[in-house]
């Protein structure tokens, strides 16, 4: 009979726990039940299947959503039929092949492959596609299920970290040289290329360096989030570097040319006479680029009048003469 599992109760998680806290919830019990750290325990392979199982439904949006469709009241191990209103999916409670409950239409070949559970069947077994042309009948609907079941436990082994760039890495790319953990605990080493043009949060795949499984053929797949360290210098708005550049207060008054930074060399640029604080000078496809097609942001110069505070006799004099300019003119307005 098919029972009704908990997979909040599983992943030891509540309903209305965020998604990173179920991400958390499973690496803790990922790593606790992995039968490599479990040998002597011949029930670790069984509880790990039923922890991969439950993130593989409570991580994905849409699944969670007609998992929670359900309803809180059952208790794992109750006999499972879906309510009557419960709608989205076809279910066959009949007797199929070998006279088990719970096989949907001949899509049992999840099953077989002992990755997912018969509830896990029933509930989501329905969206994985109907026959193919010219096949007997349920022997499209195995093929796919069972294409589908592989790709499920493959996504099941995927694993993800975190990886530090600054601005230069985002814009010309970078290599890194990681540690990753191995089946049986080795480590070993593996060098990973960051493309150019990435953007905080997105992911860099690095094929078949994720988890494995016993008698799972399937590698998951490593992905490293981008995470920005702050800049001295630049701050990141969308595409568009910013930076601050300070110019005295007779740069401002009359222009000039000034030097500034840019993630491929110093630049000379023109400031404007009678330039206010604040302003910003932009110098086109000086920012970040794309990975796609997209032309590079820009670079935008935010000016700020700094007033000096260490003045030479001369220069003393010479503003002393302008203050008595601007208070004659005050006085003739």
């Amino acid at each position: 009979m098919v029972q009704y599992k908990d997979y909040y109760q599983i992943l030891g998680v509540s309903r209305t726990s965020s998604e990173q806290e179920i991400k958390t919830a499973y690496r803790k019990m990922a790593r606790k039940y992995h039968p490599d750290a479990n040998k002597n325990d011949p029930t670790a392979e069984e509880r790990i299947k039923e922890i991969n199982e439950a993130y593989e439904v409570l991580k994905d949006q849409e699944k969670r959503k007609k998992y929670d469709q359900l309803g809180p009241n059952w208790k794992a191990g109750d006999q499972f039929k879906p309510p009557p209103d419960y709608s989205g999916f076809s279910f066959d409670f009949g007797k199929g092949a070998g006279g088990n409950m719970g096989n949907m239409g001949g899509m049992g070949g999840m099953g077989g492959a002992g990755s997912f559970s018969d509830f896990f069947e029933a509930i989501f077994g329905g969206s994985f596609g109907g026959g193919q042309p010219g096949a007997r009948p349920g022997q499209g609907a195995a093929a796919g299920a069972g294409a589908a079941g592989a790709a499920a436990r493959k996504r099941s082994l995927d694993q993800e970290a975190e990886i530090d760039l600054v601005v230069e890495e985002l814009a010309q790319g970078a290599r890194r040289t990681l540690q990753v953990t191995a089946p049986g605990g080795k480590t070993k080493t593996i060098e990973v290329k960051i493309p150019k043009g990435m953007r905080a949060g997105k992911k860099v795949r690095v094929p078949g360096e994720g988890a494995t499984m016993p008698g799972v053929t399937e590698k998951g797949d490593l992905y490293l989030r981008i995470k920005v360290k702050p800049h001295k210098y630049y701050t990141i708005d969308g595409d568009n570097l910013v930076v601050e550049l300070a110019i005295s207060p007779a740069q401002a008054v009359v222009g000039g040319e000034v030097s500034v930074s840019t993630i491929e060399g110093a630049v000379t640029i023109k400031v404007p006479a009678g330039t206010q604080s604040g302003r910003m000078l932009r110098l086109k496809g000086k920012g970040l680029p794309n990975t796609d097609q997209k032309p590079a942001g820009d670079l935008l110069v935010r000016t700020k009048i700094v007033i000096p505070t260490h003045l030479s006799d001369k220069e003393r004099s010479l503003y002393e003469q302008l203050a008595k300019l601007e208070k004659e003119k005050t006085t003739q307005a």
